[in-house]
Parts: structure tokens; sequence; C-alpha cells
């Protein structure tokens, strides 16, 4: 009860102060729902709550997320009716049989849902326990089952198009406004975290600041889905906005090495640093900075060309640490100027111009094990709890079964299950209460719709209005939900309370198996999850040595990015135990990159037969202290590789010096973070 009165806190200080667009959206998704409803009633629907349900289970800020999720929802419930008017047919009247077929398909459909995102995710999921909220009423049935699956069909696209109506016409946040103010959300804090690499920070806040920016690019790249829904003019915008986010990646891979390679005192030649690190400030405190690109674009191609030239590292004290610290500044001075570019792009009127077939690949880490897992409990737990009603033939328990199986395959791709579904609970014991006062007792004494409005609007403006808040829209979406779900209106609403505690247990009940399910079935060990995901990232590094093709440097970035920014809350959960393996995964992808420049530079020909045989032999090093892992620290082999480093640099031609300088920062990388590139 303390955490009950805690949440319904949290969710009261959170109404106290809605932001205008909080407003808009909550009286907007409210408006949707009520549209729906009397649509389903005009239509003569049976389950008219669904209609209102599917708008506030679609419900987003930005009209193409609404748009976005209402299209998968849609698939999703197409494809689990179509699956269990199959399962149906193919089963017959053999019960047991049915209940294999359909716990099989909510297994498949939750290995699908883990290995995709949002909301490619969430239809897969819903095509699977679809299957069993049509199929399990129906059972010995059969006349019902078609009609059924109609029935739900019809009411959730009703209420798809009322919330995507809605989104997209009553003073709409497009997803292609939203991504244009997040991207330069984005190049400030770049600068903001640049600039306080180059000025020693707090390592706390430039942690901080590094976290945001890899979520800020995994969600222009989800934006970028959303804004092509939003209106096909919109699609020739997409091919920019993936380029600029393979470049906001390559841009924070260079700012962070900069911040690990900083400017010695006795390397005043190096000018290229300070102009950047001035641009940098510049840029940041100045209002509006971002209105005209032009003068910051033409200033970064200055420095960009005056970086190249590594020549002038030759006569520095450090000629290996000179040319690490001009490549990288290079890169990122490239880098930003495209983003820049990108930006500008994303504000100038959609182009018909045909796709760009070399744009910078966007790949996502799919665990396969993770998939399996989670396909594996859901299976078990619909299984073990179909099989009891099967055993028992309870009408009371099918309510049981479906929310087991909802909750078991909706929440298991994410981080913490157990803390999403908990939460979920949370909102729906907060709303059962609710419902029961106004559908057994202020409805019924008072019928129509107009009434109706009265009772439910200041219920559910104020639960859309904490949707909106990022840290209470689980409970709030929960809440939502199942106070229509337990209130169920209709035309007439009656005062029976004895099917409405009977539905109600079966929800909670069903809700706290898969809880429990989460808990004792295959529980997830965070770190096992970190090790499959670092195992990964070696993996990737081993190949980046030893495979004959080499791949494009943003399919690599990308992939990598979305590793670590998977990682993040796992090792949250795990606390500071896996800060040295984070701050690997994060310096893993400067190794891959500095791999990749020292195979460019050993096609390019151009360095001496016997450097080249010796940077030919460091990638077989490496790949093999990733590959063995032999007992022992890394002290020899780093060793080992600054000698390299030094025998390499003497030639001092271009080439020769940035080989050098590559093998310097991977030696640092191996000495810093060996918890990471030799883990057991």
């Amino acid at each position: 009860m303390k955490r009950l009165r805690n949440s319904l806190g949290k969710w009261l200080a959170s109404l106290a102060s809605p932001t205008r667009s909080d407003w808009i959206f909550a009286l907007r998704t409210v408006s949707a729902g009520l549209i729906a409803l009397l649509t389903a009633y005009w239509l003569g629907l049976e389950h008219p709550q669904w209609a209102m349900m599917t708008v506030f289970i679609v419900a987003q800020p930005v009209a193409g997320m609404v748009l976005a999720k209402g299209f998968y929802r849609m698939l999703g419930t197409i494809v689990g009716a179509g699956a269990a008017l199959a399962i149906a047919k193919a089963c017959g009247g053999n019960a047991w049989l049915l209940v294999a077929a359909l716990s099989l398909w909510i297994g498949l459909s939750t290995y699908v849902s883990s290995l995709l995102r949002n909301p490619e995710a969430y239809g897969a999921a819903l095509a699977g326990y679809t299957a069993m909220i049509i199929g399990l009423p129906a059972f010995g049935q059969p006349h019902l089952l078609a009609e059924l699956a109609a029935a739900r069909c019809a009411e959730i696209v009703l209420g798809i198009v009322c919330a995507g109506v809605t989104s997209r016409l009553i003073l709409p946040q497009l997803a292609s406004d939203a991504m244009r103010a997040r991207l330069r959300r984005s190049i400030l804090d770049l600068a903001d975290y640049t600039k306080s690499s180059f000025a020693g920070d707090d390592p706390a806040r430039l942690e901080t600041l590094y976290r945001k920016l890899i979520a800020e690019a995994q969600t222009l790249g989800e934006m970028r889905a959303y804004a092509r829904l939003e209106a096909p003019s919109q699609a020739t915008r997409a091919y920019p906005v993936r380029r600029t986010i393979g470049h906001l990646l390559s841009c924070l891979s260079a700012a962070h090495m900069l911040h690990d390679h900083p400017r010695p005192a006795d390397a005043p030649r190096l000018a290229v640093r300070g102009e950047l690190r001035a641009l940098l400030e510049e840029l940041a405190r100045t209002p509006g900075a971002l209105d005209d690109t032009a003068p910051w674009i033409e200033r970064l191609a200055d420095i960009e060309a005056r970086a190249r030239r590594l020549s002038a590292a030759r006569n520095d004290p450090d000629p290996m640490g000179a040319v690490t610290r001009l490549v990288v500044a290079a890169d990122f001075a490239n880098a930003l100027k495209e983003i820049l570019r990108g930006l500008d792009a994303l504000g100038a009127p959609p182009s018909g111009r045909k796709r760009d077939r070399r744009q910078p690949a966007l790949v996502i880490h799919r665990d396969y094990r993770a998939a399996t897992r989670n396909a594996v409990r859901a299976m078990i737990a619909t299984t073990l709890v179909a099989a009891f009603w099967l055993a028992t033939r309870s009408a009371e328990l099918t309510g049981v079964v479906i929310i087991v199986a909802v909750v078991a395959s909706l929440f298991a791709p994410r981080p913490d299950p157990v803390q999403v579904a908990w939460g979920f609970f949370k909102g729906t014991l907060i709303a059962l209460p609710v419902a029961f006062v106004v559908g057994q007792y202020a409805l019924p004494t008072f019928p129509g719709f107009g009434w109706f409005m009265v009772f439910i609007v200041p219920v559910m403006v104020p639960a859309a209005l904490a949707m909106a808040s990022p840290r209470l829209v689980g409970v709030a979406t929960a809440f939502a939900i199942n106070f229509l779900a337990f209130l169920s209106p209709h035309q007439v609403m009656t005062y029976d309370p004895a099917p409405f505690l009977a539905g109600s247990l079966a929800i909670l009940v069903g809700e706290l198996i898969a809880i429990g399910v989460y808990l004792t079935v295959l529980p997830a060990n965070p770190w096992a999850m970190v090790d499959n995901i670092t195992r990964s990232m070696r993996e990737d590094l081993v190949r980046l040595c030893l495979h004959e093709r080499m791949p494009r440097r943003a399919a690599f970035e990308s992939l990598a990015y979305d590793r670590v920014s998977q990682l993040m809350p796992f090792a949250q959960r795990i606390g500071r135990k896996a800060d040295k393996v984070f701050g690997g995964s994060i310096v893993s992808v400067a190794v891959g990159l500095e791999t990749l420049r020292l195979r460019k530079v050993l096609a390019a020909g151009g360095l001496p037969p016997e450097a080249a045989q010796t940077v030919a032999g460091f990638l077989k090093l490496l790949a093999r202290e990733m590959i063995v892992r032999a007992p022992g620290d890394l002290a020899h082999t780093v060793a080992a590789i600054r000698s390299q480093a030094a025998a390499i640099a003497i030639v001092e031609t271009e080439d020769s010096l940035q080989a050098a300088a590559s093998f310097r920062i991977i030696a640092a990388a191996l000495e810093d973070y060996p918890e990471f590139f030799r883990r057991a």
C-alpha cells in the first residue's frame, strides 16, 4: 500500500504543472476515444470498449508515432485473427491440441518480437496474444470464431482510425518537426560535450551527456520511420536523416577520442584543436546559432582541410600523438559539417529525388539467445496456465490465461520485464476502485452518453496527462486501458458487481502470475545479458581484423552504438561493478574505427613492405587476444604494440604515422579496459 500511495503521489505531482503540449495530447486523446466509442455504439459493435481502449493504447504525442503504432497494431491484429482461425480449424475439437498450438504461436511471436524494435516488436507480440484472445473464448463454439475475429478487427481498426485522424488534424505535433528540433538539440549537446571534454569537466557529467547523445541518435532513427508515415512527401527526407544519423555517430566517436587524447602542453604547433574548441564554445553559447549554418560549415571545412595535412606533425616532439589528434580533429570537423548540412536538408522543401543507394546502414543488435529465452518462457507460462484452465474448465480462468499470455509476451523484450509488469499491475490496481464506482454506481444511476462524458472525462483527462509524462507513462497507460476494460461501457449500464469482480480478479491474478513467471521461469541474469552483448562486440572486432571483406564504417558504427545503447540499462541494474565493462564497450568503438583505418591504409599500399607486414601481423595479434583470452594481464601485449608503433613511425610518411597512431590508440584501450577485451 505504501508503494501504491507513492505512485499516486508522483502521479498527482506530475499533474501539478502540465505543459501546453501535454494538455493538447490529453484532450486530443480523450476526444478521439469518445468519438471511437460513440461510433462503436452507432455501429452496434459487441465490445465497444475495445475501440476506445485502442485509442489510449496507440496514443503518442507525435502524429507519426500514433500512425506507426496504429499500423502495426492493426497488422498484428489481422495476423493474429487469421492465426486463430487457422489454428482452430487445424485442431478441430481437440482442446489440448488447441492450447498447445496457441502456446507455440505465442512463443514464435514473442521470439520475433524480441528481435525487433518498437513499433514492429509491438505488432509481432500483438499477433501472438490476439490469437489467444480470439481462439480461447470461442473454444467449443466454432460458429463464433469468425464472428469474434471480425468484431475484434473492426473494433481495433475503428480505434486506430479515430486516433490517427485526430492526431494528424487536431493541433498535430509532426515527427518531421520533432525530428528537426531533436537534431538541433543533439548538435548543441554534442558541442557542449566536446568543448567540456577539451576543458576536462566532471567525468560524471561527460558520461551523462555521452549516454544522452547515444539515446538521441537512436530516437532519431525511430523518428525517421515515423515521419515517413505522416505523408508520402516525407519519404525523401528520411534519406538525409539516415545519413545525418551516421555522421552523428561518427562525430560522437571522434569527440570521445578527442577527450581520451588531450592536447599535450608541448605541442603548440597544433592550433587546429584550439580553433575547433573555440568554434564549439561559440556554437554552444550563441543564441540561434543554428538558424544559419553556412558560416559554421565554412569554418569547419577550413579546419578539416588544415587538419588533413598530416605532414605538419612530422616536426612535433610527439609525431604519432600529433597525427592522432589531427586525424581525429579532421574526422570530427567533417562529421559535424555533414550534420549541419543534414539539418539544412530537414528544413528544406521535400524533394522528389530518388533514393541514394549508398545511404549509410542503420544496423541494430539482435540477441537470439535472449529471444529464445523469452519465447520459451512465454510458451511455458501460457501452456501451464491454459492446462490448468482445461483441467478445471472454469470460465473465470479464461481471462487469467489471456492476461498471462499478454503480459508474458508483451513485456518480455524489455531489459527489466518484472519492473515494467509491476508498473502495469499498479496501474491496474489503481483503476479497479475508480471503475467500480463509476461503472457500478454512477453510470447506472445517470444513463445516457451525456452523463457518460460527465463521469469519464474527469477520469481520463488526468490519466492522459500522466501518459504524457515519461516517468508515469507505464502506470498511467495501464490505468487508462484497465479502467476501460473494467468499466466495459455499453449504451445501457447496469448494476451487476458479480461479473465485474470476477473479471477484475481474473486480470489481477493473471498479471501477478505473469510477474511470477518472469521471476521464476528462466529469469534474466543482467550479467549474462552484459556478457552476450560484450561478446558480440568482441566478435565484431575480430571480424574487422580478419575478414577479407571490409565493412562500411557507418554499418559498424551503427551496430556498435546500438549495442552500447542496449548495454546501458543492464549496466545500470548491475551498478558500479559494470562501469569498466561499459567503459570498455564505448572504447571498443574507437578500437574498431582504428582497425578499419589500419585496414584502409594497408589496402592503399602506401606503406613500406616491412611496415605493411607489421600492420598485418598486428591485426592477427589483436584478434588472437580477443579470441584466446589467455590467463594473465595484457601488459606484455601492450608493450609489444607500442614498440611496433615506434618502429613504424620511423619511416615518417603520412601513412606510417597514421598507422603508428592507430597502434597507440588501440594499445591504450587494451591497457585501460582489460576486463572488456579479455573477459573470460
